[in-house]
């Protein structure tokens, strides 16, 4: 069996605020496959991004890295120096960041853009090479070459995501991280973008990391799903597992709120509200909302534990017998 190409290990997140320190990541563990799609779902404030960012060494004050590794092919991410990690960015792993129009240079061509990464990881190129470089990146995520010569303001929403893509996998990275890169858009559009994705993820024979929060389009496209709640995984297994039977009451909330088609009546929600991260509950995060919580819960923090072949969850009740 391939050995993993990322691996996570008790990744500690914290921002300082005057009200104290807000654990946005709590010791988050997972590992991800040669060419293997894993996704992150979670409510806002989960800490999906900041896993993302994180693992870009993209966490600026008052934001801090206090804990953990982060394996790449073996190297330690957290270890290298900031000349070390720039070199690797784009080269070895790229983000697909949320929001197309923040990530664009709104006063530069496409083009240049493109070539400036390349050039940042000093790639020598004639001009007949840079421009067959660029028409074939374009042509990989669906974009004509035309598309070069314009500014990120003449572009759609789509368009504009395309040229990210297009920009991540310059270099042809292992590791492509997409968070959220169809927010803004329309159901149409985003089916287009993550089409593009997962070809280009396909030509590389790359991993992905997709952060989101709509579980459609997880089912859609990854091969497994890690379940993110108040800066802890509480489930990860295999995406079609998770839909046809979840483990963890979270996720079993969290499938019965989504619209099915053939069946009416109201949408359920999930009761309560995420916890503060500057007031996490004692024992398990969930159990303010969970309708399962026993006396335990109030107090034990369960661990994240492999109950079923490939299957992995962090709940007491997964403990007692059947």
């Amino acid at each position: 069996m391939a050995a993993e190409v990322l691996r996570v290990e008790d990744l500690r997140v914290s921002y300082h605020t005057p009200n104290g320190p807000v654990r946005a990541v709590d010791g988050v563990s997972f590992d991800l496959m040669p060419q293997e799609r894993l996704g992150l779902v979670g409510e806002s404030g989960s800490g999906k991004s900041t896993i993302a960012l994180a693992l870009m060494r993209l966490i600026r004050q008052p934001g801090e890295i206090e804990g953990g590794n982060v394996y790449l092919d073996g190297v330690s991410l957290l270890d290298l120096d900031g000349e070390g990690m720039r070199r690797l960015r784009l080269a070895t792993i790229a983000l697909v960041a949320q929001g197309a129009m923040n990530s664009l240079n709104p006063v530069v061509r496409v083009r240049e853009q493109i070539l400036d990464a390349m050039r940042d990881h000093d790639e020598k190129l004639t001009r007949a090479e840079a421009d067959a470089r660029v028409a074939s990146l374009l042509r990989q995520v669906g974009l004509g070459l035309e598309v070069a010569s314009r500014f990120p303001h003449e572009l759609s929403g789509g368009m504009k995501q395309r040229v990210c893509i297009a920009i991540a996998i310059c270099l042809r990275p292992k590791v492509i991280l997409a968070d959220e890169p169809t927010s803004a858009l329309d159901v149409v559009v985003q089916r287009q973008v993550m089409e593009t994705l997962q070809r280009v993820q396909e030509d590389l024979g790359a991993s992905v990391v997709l952060v989101g929060h709509d579980m459609g389009l997880m089912a859609q496209f990854v091969h497994r799903l890690g379940v993110m709640y108040a800066g802890r995984l509480v489930e990860v297994s295999p995406v079609r597992d998770i839909f046809s039977k979840p483990l963890h009451p979270y996720t079993q909330l969290l499938i019965a709120s989504l619209p099915r088609l053939g069946l009416k009546g109201r949408f359920q929600g999930i009761p309560g509200l995420p916890p503060s991260v500057l007031e996490r509950p004692s024992g398990c995060s969930f159990h303010p909302r969970c309708p399962f919580a026993m006396p335990r819960c109030f107090t034990d923090d369960p661990p994240l534990r492999e109950v079923e072949a490939r299957r992995w969850a962090a709940c007491h009740l997964l403990e007692q017998p059947a």
